[in-house]
């Protein structure tokens, strides 16, 4: 990929895990990633959705669950986001709920400071069933409510990107919801079946109808706990073109967004302003 770039450009970076059962080893693994991201010139890096833990049973998450803004994951977050001065959309963490043996799945985004600027509890839970592997995320996590985005100012200009989570993607009312973006930021842990199928063809729809670009961070790899996810990381632009796609285990894209190519996009074929509904 090009990497030449104007200043009202983006680099962004997304981190592809396959995370495990120790928390520890997960962040580890994330710091080292994020570093070499931020190394290849990243402004932006986004984990994957439960890339802190990737636990044996579901209550697993549970029992490291903190109170929003402090706890030791948070804490770590904070310092890797400062240390390699930039944002980061920290995929999701256990947060508490209003039930003790629930959890929030929660993205929380921190900015080149270490400081949270913005946060998204996960609205719709997975539920999966088949003879084969049967997911009810509903059995430990609680529902968020409230639609979510980012605004950023970098070298004077404005970003504002959409935060959704994994199976989020599968409703595009959410995406409508929150309005015009320049980029929706999607970590995820799709599981390898129904990724195989859906995911990129979710992921391109979500790009094309809302003529922005669409940055995904996945779980990639078969877990210690023989849960398999889909991985295919990628960057979509407004088109709906895949500029860069990392299929499967751990590692990293970047890429840029271009304001260019989205006034582009949005000038030949206006069809947010072709709206009816």
């Amino acid at each position: 990929m090009d990497h030449s770039s104007k200043p009202s450009d983006l680099k962004i970076a997304s981190i592809q895990m396959v995370s495990t059962p120790d928390l520890k080893e997960n962040l580890e693994v994330a710091s080292r990633l994020i570093k070499a991201a931020s190394n290849n010139g990243a402004q932006l890096a986004v984990l994957p959705e439960y890339f802190c833990l990737m636990g044996l049973k579901d209550t697993d998450k549970v029992q490291v669950r903190e109170v929003p803004g402090a706890g030791p994951i948070q804490d770590q977050l904070a310092a890797i986001a400062k240390e390699n001065n930039l944002y980061l959309v920290a995929g999701t963490i256990p947060l508490e709920a209003k039930e003790f043996n629930k959890v929030l799945n929660t993205t929380i985004v921190f900015n080149p400071k270490g400081e949270q600027v913005a946060r998204y509890d996960k609205i719709h839970l997975f539920g999966f069933q088949t003879e084969k592997e049967r997911y009810e995320e509903s059995a430990t996590i609680e529902a968020g409510n409230i639609p979510s985005h980012l605004l950023l100012n970098i070298n004077q200009v404005e970003w504002r990107l959409g935060l959704s989570i994994c199976y989020d993607l599968r409703f595009p009312e959410l995406y409508r919801a929150l309005g015009e973006v320049d980029c929706h930021i999607i970590p995820a842990a799709f599981t390898y079946t129904t990724g195989k199928d859906h995911w990129e063809v979710l992921l391109r729809a979500r790009a094309i109808e809302n003529q922005c670009y669409v940055l995904s961070s996945a779980q990639g790899g078969t877990h210690i706990n023989q849960r398999r996810t889909w991985g295919n990381s990628m960057l979509i632009d407004p088109w709906g073109e895949i500029l860069t796609n990392l299929p499967n285990g751990e590692g990293f894209i970047t890429g840029i967004l271009s304001k260019d190519k989205l006034k582009e996009v949005r000038s030949k074929l206006p069809a947010l302003k072709h709206r009816k509904l």
